[in-house]
């Protein structure tokens, strides 16, 4: 009998990684959404309809629209069913275990875990279905939904699992980069809320030259870095001169947080997407965890509730179940 239901997750993603803005991020292994996605005949083909929408404990989401056309998941969803002309409707159950502007990539979970699902669907059922890499302009326009610009920063990760690297755009050219075997990442979202409507708003449209090449070049020592597991190249190169000096002020208590995480033994710290989450990068554990610590300890005198996150780089794919 053929399989009528698929679930997919796909995890948080860190953004920008520091100084890769809008071209680079990876997965973690958690947290993430779920989206199932259930073949309905009875419906318009290459339609979706969101029956359900829940979350995980303390995740709020009001708000959210339920119609697919704005909706992350759903239209991320609906582009890939015209996309493979696909003979049947398809019913979506989303799941967010993230809130919305957490910079932890929560709408490009629900995007890239619904393009995941209905591509395993699809596949299941003889149709046309599609490679990672293809998936990736579908979740775009999920994300179009959310902030107003089809990004792949996040949703690629997201789908690829791993550390992706956006070389372009028109034509899209994503390229994996190998994701170093020690490498562990912290990450602290405080309780509140930055839009990224917001963070993109204080981005300077002009930046000298000094400072951009200063970005180039740690953006290309990055990449050789993760390529070669040199940790110590890694993190001379988290350096972050254009967006981090802006967006920090929308993060209270955040040169408190990064000064600590690399007193503790982070390689680098800087702010995950647009923010209000902080990451740190270490080459264990154990670092890891001292380094969310640290963080969580320098936002206490601020205020400001947080969780914490300590996490291995996801680098296995889309998972399905």
């Amino acid at each position: 009998m053929t399989p009528k239901q698929v679930t997919a997750f796909a995890p948080a993603t860190v953004a920008n990684v520091a100084c890769g803005f809008d071209v680079l991020g990876f997965a973690l292994e958690a947290p993430g959404d779920e989206v199932t996605a259930r073949l309905r005949a009875d419906i318009v083909a290459a339609s979706v309809i969101i029956t359900s929408l829940s979350g995980g404990e303390g995740i709020e989401f009001d708000g959210i629209p339920l119609d697919a056309e704005h909706n992350t998941a759903g239209k991320a969803a609906l582009s890939l069913l015209q996309a493979a002309n696909a003979p049947f409707g398809v019913e979506l159950k989303i799941r967010k275990m993230m809130p919305a502007g957490s910079g932890m990539g929560s709408s490009a979970a629900s995007a890239g875990a619904a393009v995941v699902a209905v591509n395993e669907l699809l596949r299941l059922n003889g149709i046309r279905h599609f490679t990672p890499m293809d998936l990736i302009p579908h979740g775009m326009e999920g994300e179009a939904v959310a902030s107003g610009s089809k990004h792949a920063d996040n949703v690629g990760p997201a789908i690829t699992g791993g550390i992706l690297l956006l070389r372009g755009y028109n034509p899209l050219d994503a390229v994996e980069i190998p994701v170093p075997k020690r490498l562990h990442c912290a990450v602290v979202r405080p309780h509140i809320e930055v839009a990224t409507s917001m963070a993109r708003s204080l981005m300077p449209k002009e930046i000298p030259l000094k400072t951009a090449i200063m970005q180039w070049g740690n953006l290309a020592g990055l990449i050789a870095g993760l390529m070669k597991e040199d940790y110590a190249l890694i993190g001379r190169s988290l350096n972050d001169v254009v967006a981090e000096p802006v967006r920090a002020q929308l993060i209270p208590g955040f040169h408190d947080m990064k000064r600590a995480a690399m007193a503790a033994g982070a390689l680098g710290c800087s702010i995950s997407g647009s923010g209000p989450s902080v990451f740190a990068l270490t080459d264990s554990l154990e670092a890891a965890q001292k380094a969310a610590s640290a963080m969580e300890a320098a936002l206490r005198p601020y205020n400001v509730d947080c969780t914490e996150y300590v996490s291995k780089l996801w680098g296995t794919g889309p998972k399905l179940f």
